[in-house]
């Protein structure tokens, strides 16, 4: 693998004025977490320290900590506790408990992924990280399409080039434009789409953020996103952007907000995660975010397209977005 396998962006500082980097999160069955801290440390040093059963942190490496962990939330952050004590069932820590985490990990890891981590790098550097997938899919990882149970998904954490409201809106709006030709060409797995963590953006909503006319400031670009989809899924979530810019307006929406963790950057969680096809690379769905910043980049192109898919939103398509919003919300209870 080499540097120029990666598509370069149109934006090579990040809002700061630093080379912009990439955080990388793979999902995966079929290999352990020491065998996946193995991996990591064979390419980029460091040491393994073990959390629990359930998490792991490959630290001191040449670019930093790596953390493996059972993407369960119940149980890296050990809120099955809670629920055993309010049972009357209290575990301190030692051998059962050890054991009992032992196994719940090897059930939970039949449908739940691993998820590597990977600590944020410069783009030049994501054939390195690419090297680490090779190594995963020779010791045996598998990824979301060998079994109809396994929605995995690969996230890239991508570092924001600007931080004002038309550079966000352009970047948001290329992604409407190209999500349809992205989930062709990814060929995005049926059981992916069938679970709540990638559901597509409401169709009212981009309707609103495609107008030509719609040109808000940060404040209403971020009020109007928590009004149309208050909710971390979605398969480019900005709510750890939008709460970094402005934590207090995004953590006072009825979002995930124990979930959220604030940052400047782009959370694209679209793509499946082949790692066990070995013609496959992180190459292929970075050049899919490449496409979607080169049009961003394109003004002309840009409000061409928007154009032509407002055209294909019908209002019954509108209606019927707002409908399924609504109707959320009542089932959820809020107004």
């Amino acid at each position: 693998m080499i540097v120029s396998d990666f598509e370069s962006l149109p934006w090579r500082d990040d809002h700061a004025g630093k080379p912009r980097r990439v955080g990388v999160e793979m999902e995966m069955a079929g290999i352990d977490p020491d065998a996946i801290a193995r991996v990591v440390v064979d390419e980029v040093g460091g040491h393994l320290e073990v959390e629990s059963a359930f998490s792991a942190t490959v630290r001191d490496t040449e670019f930093g900590d790596f953390g493996i962990e059972l993407d369960a939330q119940v149980l890296t952050s050990r809120g099955y506790l809670d629920s055993l004590k309010a049972l009357g069932i209290e575990i301190e820590p030692g051998e059962l408990r050890d054991n009992l985490e032992e196994v719940m990990s090897r059930v939970a890891g039949l449908v739940v992924p691993h998820e590597l981590v990977c600590p944020p790098v410069e783009l030049e550097a994501l054939a390195r990280i690419d090297e680490i997938r090779r190594g995963l899919c020779k010791r045996g990882a598998k990824g979301t399409q060998s079994s109809a149970l396994y929605a995995f998904g690969l996230q890239f954490n991508v570092d924001i080039a600007k931080v004002d409201s038309a550079h966000l809106l352009a970047v948001l709006r290329a992604f409407f434009l190209l999500f349809d030709e992205i989930c062709e060409r990814e060929r995005i797995d049926f059981s992916r789409k069938l679970t709540p963590f990638v559901q597509p953006f409401p169709e009212d909503y981009v309707a609103h953020v495609l107008v030509p006319d719609y040109a808000p400031d940060m404040q209403t670009l971020i009020d109007d996103y928590l009004r149309f989809t208050p909710t971390r899924n979605r398969p480019l979530d900005l709510l750890p952007l939008l709460a970094w810019i402005d934590e207090e307006r995004v953590m006072a929406a009825p979002v995930e907000r124990e979930l959220i963790k604030p940052r400047p950057t782009w959370h694209y969680r679209l793509p499946n995660c082949l790692i066990d096809d070995p013609d496959w690379s992180l190459a292929k769905p970075w050049r899919e975010w490449a496409r979607i910043e080169k049009l961003a980049a394109d003004g002309y192109a840009l409000e061409r397209a928007a154009r032509r898919r407002l055209g294909q939103s019908s209002v019954l398509r509108r209606w019927w977005s707002r409908l399924r919003r609504r109707t959320a919300k009542m089932l959820a209870g809020r107004d």
